[in-house]
């Protein structure tokens, strides 16, 4: 089992809630024991930022310096285990990486607002290895806006800034992430973008009617031009895997429930849609918890393997279709 997870907040709790612990001892869902334990083969890691922790303390100006530390601190990671861990700036030295028995670790931005207009930073962004980047989170910035349950609001997309920074992405070799857009920020990303966009941390709207999740719509559109979703185990995202209205939806994080949702991907997009963006370590687990970190993906495994998911099948959920992505699309 290669697995490949395109999103997890594992930096931000190990920084700002985990304060004493690192990657290989932690009380976090992802550790290197437990991406070991799961076969990991990458680890994509946000530098995740909420501008209200920034209110007054620069806005998204301080958001770009936590930024900084995040990398310096992920960096500062494999430096301490090099034996285990590695950066990884593109697909070959992924693969590189695995013929030497490391996981290979992929930093991300999540919150394209700390670019605060300058497209300079996105280079300088990529330049110290940010490969992906999540336009936004729940809040309007520079590049364009965020999915509410406000229907004018969800309508709303790009701003010019952000029709240059996909633009930009594509040019660099970083791949272009719309979990938290608004309907109208991605229909304007599919409409500028040339290359493969990631929903890498979202669900299925038909099954937990919540804006963070894609309709069937986004789903097909998504598909047909090469994109995947990783599937979210946030509770709130999962709904009880039947339809479900996010607000009477319980924080419950159900394997039948992320089955339910990767079965609807392969049924609307595909066998080639489906990914793994687990968003561990980026939400409270207030409800029952039934993965609790990566060491017991094997759960999902089996719960789709018994549900008539042949294993080739398996294979492109838990890596193949990701590396897809990363092989067009990382330079």
């Amino acid at each position: 089992m290669n697995l490949i997870d395109m999103h997890c907040d594992t930096l931000w709790k190990l920084m700002d809630v985990d304060k004493e612990k690192d990657l290989m001892e932690n009380r976090c869902s992802v550790s290197i024991p437990h991406m070991k334990a799961a076969g990991t083969k990458a680890q994509f890691f946000a530098c995740f930022t909420c501008l209200s922790d920034f209110e007054n303390a620069g806005g998204y100006e301080g958001c770009y310096g936590r930024v900084q530390e995040m990398i310096a601190y992920l960096d500062g990671q494999t430096e301490r285990y090099p034996g285990e861990i590695t950066l990884a700036r593109s697909f070959a030295q992924m693969q590189k990486n695995e013929g030497e028995g490391k996981i290979s670790a992929f930093l991300t931005v999540e919150e394209g607002g700390v670019l605060c207009g300058e497209i300079g930073r996105l280079d300088a962004l990529y330049d110290k290895g940010i490969r992906l980047m999540t336009l936004m989170w729940n809040y309007e910035n520079c590049i364009g806006h965020p999915n509410s349950r406000d229907g004018s609001a969800m309508r709303r997309g790009l701003k010019p800034f952000g029709i240059e920074t996909v633009r930009r992405m594509e040019e660099l070799g970083m791949i272009v992430d719309v979990s938290h857009a608004s309907d109208g920020t991605f229909w304007d990303v599919l409409k500028y973008s040339r290359k493969p966009v990631a929903a890498s941390h979202s669900n299925c709207r038909a099954l937990c009617n919540h804006p963070r999740n894609l309709s069937d719509e986004m789903i097909r559109s998504l598909a047909e031009t090469g994109g995947v979703a990783g599937v979210n185990f946030y509770g709130a995202f999962l709904g009880t895997g039947k339809m479900a209205e996010a607000d009477t939806a319980q924080d419950d994080s159900r394997i039948d429930a992320m089955a339910a949702h990767i079965l609807h991907m392969i049924r609307v997009g595909g066998s080639g849609f489906p990914a793994i963006g687990t968003d561990f370590d980026g939400f409270d687990a207030k409800g029952v918890l039934e993965i609790p970190d990566v060491s017991k993906m094997e759960r999902l495994w089996e719960a789709l393997r018994r549900a008539g998911v042949p294993e080739g099948q398996l294979e492109q959920i838990w890596s193949k279709n990701a590396e897809r992505v990363m092989r067009e699309v990382l330079c």
